[in-house]
């Protein structure tokens, strides 16, 4: 057989492998009640976010802040020739500034087709969390997350509350940026 004639032959046993995968058995596993989130923490809560949402984790770029705006909004930077708003989402949550360390991240997310960041103070990458193990959210009388959480998930002896990014970007105090 020559060469070529075996690289077609190579060519055709891909083509009907990718012909016969069977998509079911990718989608059966998100069926079983798995919920696949990015875990991160803001101080001391654990928080995880639907995967669908953020784009990516990455480390905090640098910023050039805008005069005018409210305290949470720590800036604007450049990723990959993008604009992206940085949002402090502590300060947003708690009035306090996040202190910037070697494991603070910037959470890559769109609002209204706009990139966006959140900077939270440690990403634990994604997780899986199964459907059944989710219940109401155990959050302190007067939580800043009150109205922004409406599931907790069980990881082990680990609770993690889901921050729903469609309520957070929906909130008018968040998408009024600017100072009073």
């Amino acid at each position: 057989m020559s060469a070529v004639n075996a690289s077609f032959a190579k060519l055709l046993e891909y083509e009907e492998r990718a012909t016969g995968f069977d998509t079911a058995a990718s989608d059966s596993e998100q069926m079983l009640g798995d919920w696949i989130g990015v875990a991160f923490r803001i101080g001391e809560t654990k928080l995880a976010c639907s995967i669908d949402r953020v784009h990516e984790f990455l480390p905090l770029p640098g910023l050039t802040r805008v005069p005018g705006t409210q305290p949470f909004i720590l800036g604007l930077a450049n990723l990959r020739g993008d604009l992206i708003t940085v949002i402090d989402l502590a300060c947003y949550l708690t009035g306090e500034r996040s202190t910037i360390t070697m494991r603070s991240r910037l959470l890559a997310a769109s609002l209204r087709g706009r990139p966006v960041g959140l900077l939270v103070d440690e990403v634990y990458g994604q997780k899986h969390f199964v459907t059944g193990d989710s219940r109401k959210p155990a959050l302190p009388k007067g939580s800043p997350l009150e109205g922004l959480v409406n599931k907790q998930h069980r990881s082990g002896t680990e609770n993690w509350q889901e921050l729903d990014l469609d309520i957070l970007f929906s909130s008018p105090k968040f998408l009024n940026g600017a100072a009073a």
